[in-house]
């Protein structure tokens, strides 16, 4: 039998203390987990305690027991956890990716104009998009509707539906999340812009 190294052990120690997390965060006994993931009382305790070896097979019925996977169940915080924009200054965006879905994307916008009411120039494309308000007042414009989004307030909508976002009385900012779909829209547009604006 291999050592065990350091490293090994941290996993070790987190992923007990992570069933037990989970398993009290869905307000389950010992004994109601114990039962649904068809172990004994006694082992699963020893397992929460560290006085039982880690099986592959009890935490793959353990982990479909908690409602997660494997992989979430073991995997480890090393990779980065701080992250920094990527800077668009010419469209004056922050974007960020996020890490648990790279198809989702956040991106801090500071809006100076009001949508435009011209409905051929609302968008519409695939997608789900979720937007806050930071600061100010935005305006969204969503098929023939007219929202007034406040400050610290929250919208979410699918992209299929013509839709434009500006600011009422004032710059705002607003942080948006967007899906793989509604991405890819987004950029799209902005390469068109582009094109347009350099008259390519």
């Amino acid at each position: 039998m291999l050592p065990m190294t350091q490293e090994d052990g941290d996993l070790d120690s987190l992923v007990r203390k992570r069933i037990r997390a989970l398993r009290v965060a869905q307000g389950w006994s010992l004994e109601e987990l114990a039962t649904r993931a068809n172990l004994s009382q006694s082992s699963l305790s020893r397992i929460e305690n560290g006085r039982r070896r880690l099986a592959l097979d009890q935490l793959v019925t353990l982990a479909r027991a908690l409602d997660t996977t494997l992989d979430q169940l073991v995997e480890t915080a090393d990779d980065d956890v701080i992250t920094s924009p990527m800077i668009d200054s010419t469209h004056g965006l922050m974007r960020w990716p996020v890490k648990g879905d790279p198809g989702m994307t956040v991106v801090r916008q500071r809006l100076t104009q009001p949508p435009p009411e011209n409905p051929a120039r609302m968008r519409a494309h695939p997608g789900r998009e979720w937007l806050v308000v930071l600061s100010g007042t935005a305006v969204l414009m969503l098929g023939h509707r007219r929202l007034r989004v406040e400050t610290h307030q929250a919208a979410e909508f699918p992209t299929m539906m013509p839709h434009a976002i500006g600011t009422a009385g004032g710059p705002c900012e607003i942080l948006g999340i967007f899906d793989r779909d509604a991405r890819r829209g987004h950029q799209r547009e902005g390469e068109e812009r582009d094109a347009r604006d350099t008259g390519e």
